[in-house]
């Protein structure tokens, strides 16, 4: 059985950004549900921080992930958010 890659990604935004960052976020969503490989890819955003926001993703594998990585729209998502983000923390999980 192969294992499913998880991601939790925490996105920080800079302090009078959270809107901003936010609508940027939402706009990944569609690209990257309909890329091969992609199981899951929700974004949440924290109940008493709203500057934190956290997507749960899962993978089929490392090299998937690294072609989302790759994307054009996380590239203009990484340009259109320069400044905006205080903070940025990728972790690969593993349920047990």
């Amino acid at each position: 059985m192969t294992k499913i890659l998880t991601i939790v990604a925490r996105v920080e935004a800079q302090e009078g950004k959270v809107e901003f960052v936010k609508a940027e976020l939402l706009k990944l969503i569609e690209p990257t549900l309909k890329e091969k490989g992609c199981i899951q890819y929700d974004l949440h955003q924290d109940n008493e921080n709203s500057n934190l926001f956290f997507f749960y993703e899962q993978w089929e594998s490392e090299a998937l992930l690294q072609d989302h990585l790759n994307t054009s729209h996380i590239a203009e998502y990484i340009k259109a958010v320069d400044g905006a983000i205080a903070s940025f923390v990728l972790n690969r999980i593993t349920k047990l």
